[in-house]
């Protein structure tokens, strides 16, 4: 017996919560198969097998904590070695059918959903979970069969709060707070008692952004092998901005300004369990095609619970985009101790003054919260316009003019 422990996840993280067992007592698992789903306050993350064995005894509970270096489970060496050669029948049916990611095959194995019939929109057409939900919902006339080998839920089932006995359908339910979800509500509550943060607002006219993207978004994505989006050409016009107002690439640090003379982007995503900003590193030296294929990178492993630790620390200023929710404007919140965040907002046709004309033009909404301890009205407002010349006329971006 071989015991499986909790490995480093961060300098900075000394507990874990126990997720979903993806394996049970007794099943036999391949090298590097997922075993576990461990949760931290910064991100959930699959444990792989160290070995190819079997599963003898789970010391740890789901929704339990361990500390690092804990051991959570007894494993057998080698009695699962073999195991991965039930598997390779489906091997040949891969050439035939797009890859699916860990939770997207999880959940169809759980809800015996064929890969064929799972339409995949992920990098490369592989399939992701938010595709099976989607089929799902699209079959829910017809029963699902029942699962051969059903998988644990990640949290602990909802606790039924008692109900009025002569309305028995108003019930409400008690779920515990994910160390993530924890992580966020203290971290928003933070921006909002230490900071003295503002908004500023403009909108820029995406007419020049989007016929770029007509123009030669097909070549680009037949070069590069990823598409050009919107984020790429924020993510330079906002380094561009930082170089000239460096006071929203700075922080403070008790009663110093520590101004940043490199240039870490963090990009808020949709992690399913909340919203979490994984780290462009040396944004000012990555190109277009390199922005947009780790940004793709992130998204799809924010969905799939493969975002390390690591890759959400620092950061030196924030863009997130409300827009591909439909959000039209909003105030976005500070991610401490950074001093500013660009919000995005979606794209939408308005009636607009060009040389004494009314035109149509595809606009979009743009915030800016910085924290007044450090950066001025003045300098709040000329980064926002910087922002906006930059996307208006994307030229400016390559000439850096």
């Amino acid at each position: 017996m071989e015991e499986l422990k909790v490995p480093s996840v961060g300098e900075s993280i000394v507990e874990v919560e126990i997720g979903a067992w993806l394996k049970r007592e007794g099943e036999s698992f391949a090298q590097d198969e997922p075993l576990v789903e461990l949760i931290t306050d910064k991100a959930t993350l699959e444990l792989p097998a160290p070995f190819a064995g079997t599963l003898r005894q789970i010391l740890k509970k789901t929704g339990e904590t361990a500390r690092v270096g804990e051991a959570i489970a007894l494993l057998e060496r080698g009695v699962g070695a073999e195991a991965p050669k039930a598997e390779a029948p489906r091997a040949e049916a891969v050439r035939e059918t797009p890859l699916a990611m860990p939770a997207a095959e999880r959940l169809m194995r759980e809800k015996g959903v064929p890969a064929e019939a799972v339409e995949g929109t992920g990098l490369g057409g592989r399939i992701l979970k938010e595709d099976v939900e989607r089929y799902l919902e699209s079959a829910q006339e017809k029963p699902a069969p029942e699962p051969a080998r059903p998988v644990p839920e990640a949290r602990p089932a909802p606790t039924p709060l008692q109900a009025p006995t002569d309305k028995p359908w108003r019930v409400s339910e008690a779920v515990p707070m994910t160390p993530l979800r924890r992580r966020i509500a203290e971290r928003l509550l933070l921006a909002r008692q230490t900071t003295a943060m503002l908004t500023t607002f403009n909108e820029a006219d995406m007419s020049a952004v989007i016929a770029l993207r007509k123009e030669l978004g097909e070549a680009f994505q037949k070069k590069h092998g990823v598409r050009l989006g919107f984020m790429s050409f924020f993510v330079k016009a906002v380094v561009q901005a930082l170089k000239e107002i460096p006071e929203l690439n700075a922080e403070i640090r008790d009663n110093t300004i520590v101004y940043h003379r490199y240039y870490d982007i963090g990009i808020a995503v949709g992690g399913g369990e909340g919203l979490v900003v994984p780290v462009l590193r040396d944004a000012d030296r990555l190109s277009f095609a390199e922005i947009e294929r780790q940004i793709a990178d992130f998204a799809e492993r924010a969905r799939t619970k493969k975002l390390k630790p690591e890759e959400l620390m620092g950061g030196t200023f924030t863009i997130t985009n409300g827009g591909i929710y439909g959000s039209l404007n909003s105030t976005p919140l500070l991610n401490p101790p950074q001093v500013g965040i660009l919000g995005m907002h979606a794209i939408q046709e308005r009636p607009v003054a060009r040389e004494g004309q009314v035109v149509v033009r595809p606009m979009m909404y743009l915030a800016l919260s910085y924290d007044h301890r450090i950066v001025d009205g003045r300098e709040a407002v000329t980064f926002l316009r910087r922002v906006k010349e930059l996307i208006e006329n994307p030229v400016r971006l390559l000439l850096e003019v």
